[in-house]
């Protein structure tokens, strides 16, 4: 049970502040943790099927990105 506490407080300064306490972001918020424009996300995502080595989660019509995994690719862990 303590594994959610454990990536929030392992999270990036920057990411954290974007996220707050939410698990997903979405595109404009991942654009804007990796400095791009949001475009340039959606059409490596097009291209790809993934932007940064990180597959999203479709919900609807949008595209939401695990904090989990921009975290750890924020590390250098993917």
């Amino acid at each position: 049970m303590n594994q959610p506490n454990e990536v929030i407080a392992s999270l990036p300064p920057g990411l954290s502040a974007i996220a707050g306490n939410r698990d997903l972001i979405t595109t404009p918020e991942i654009a804007q943790v990796f400095n791009v424009a949001s475009q340039t996300v959606r059409k490596n995502y097009s291209l790809t099927g993934e932007a940064y080595g990180i597959r999203p989660t479709k919900i609807g019509n949008r595209l939401l990105w695990s904090v989990a995994k921009i975290a750890d690719k924020l590390r250098g862990a993917l």
